[in-house]
């Protein structure tokens, strides 16, 4: 088995502190990291928002032709921004230990006051924008676009009062300071995925190097939830651009795992949300029949709603 790993990132700072986060733990247990920077087309377009360029693997794409040309080993990836579906020459090897999965409002303001008339939010989540114009009706959202610090500096020159941003990425780039809420996650329910990394392979990848990887980078508790949040955002058949939710977690003795989902109309008058329990060997057909039961009962009509507004437009 060769120990040494080429690591795909993208190139910004918080895509760089997950990498690092991963060469870490591969040099702990005896293997060489190498980290190569790629450039994807959701780092690359930042005049658009994501559903009119196409959500569908805008921060994944390069990344997984390094795999299948072997120019990388491993690609590193926020588990959130991972496309719904993965090709089948390549595999999501590995989910590491989730960090806290909230929603935050950041803001240089300490002051801040949520509930001021001209409220202005700056987030590019098509799920945010609509929990948004649901639960805080009176504010106006504003396309934010571009890495942490892009933002912040956005933030900072007043083109918003805060950004609606994940936990993950504000406490690992150390900005935990400029947080004035946190979203209660049983009302603002996150992304699939978010506060994870996910790790992808090609499918032909060595098989010892392939089972020493998934041993070092796995933490089996979050790969069981992920299991069931992607097997939901899966039938959903929309991706990142669509505002659907899903978190799911585990009992104590993690014999069974919960899992909360649903999806909103993007003008956030139309909620359906529900939740599931199954035991967590069960945990894909738990994601499978929660969609289904969310598309059955008016899901298909949102997300038809949502593809008739994105073509007319």
């Amino acid at each position: 088995m060769k120990t040494s790993i080429r690591i795909g990132t993208r190139g910004s700072k918080l895509a760089l502190w997950q990498a690092n986060h991963v060469a870490d733990q591969l040099t702990a247990a005896g293997l060489s990291p190498e980290i190569v920077i790629i450039t994807t087309k959701g780092d690359v377009v930042l005049d658009r928002s994501l559903d009119k360029i196409g959500a569908k693997g805008v921060f994944t794409e390069e990344l997984e032709e390094g795999l299948r040309t072997g120019y990388i080993d491993i690609a590193v990836h926020s588990a959130k921004d991972v496309q719904s579906t993965i090709p089948a020459d390549l595999e999501l090897l590995a989910f590491m230990e989730r960090e806290r999965v909230n929603d935050v409002v950041v803001s240089f303001d300490p002051n801040l006051d949520l509930q001021r008339p001209d409220l202005v939010l700056g987030t590019s989540s098509t799920r945010r924008k609509a929990m948004l114009r649901r639960f805080l009706p009176h504010a106006t959202t504003a396309e934010a676009r571009g890495n942490l610090q892009t933002r912040l500096r956005k933030l900072e020159e007043g083109q918003y009062h805060a950004l609606v941003l994940a936990y993950a990425g504000v406490h690992r780039m150390e900005y935990d300071g400029l947080i004035r809420y946190v979203l209660p996650e049983t009302q603002y329910v996150p992304a699939t995925g978010q506060g994870s990394v996910a790790i992808e392979c090609a499918r032909n990848l060595e098989p010892a190097l392939k089972a020493e990887l998934r041993r070092v980078l796995d933490h089996p508790a979050t790969h069981v939830c992920l299991t069931a949040e992607r097997a939901f955002l899966r039938t959903m058949e929309g991706g990142c651009s669509i505002p659907s939710f899903a978190l799911a977690s585990l009992s104590d003795d993690q014999q069974t795992v919960q899992l909360h989902g649903g999806l909103i109309s993007l003008d956030g008058q139309a909620l359906i949300e529900e939740t599931h329990t199954a035991t967590a060997t069960d945990a894909e057909a738990l994601g499978t029949r929660l969609a289904e039961s969310v598309l059955a009962r008016g899901g298909r009509q949102i997300l038809d709603d949502i593809r008739r507004v994105r073509h007319e437009a």
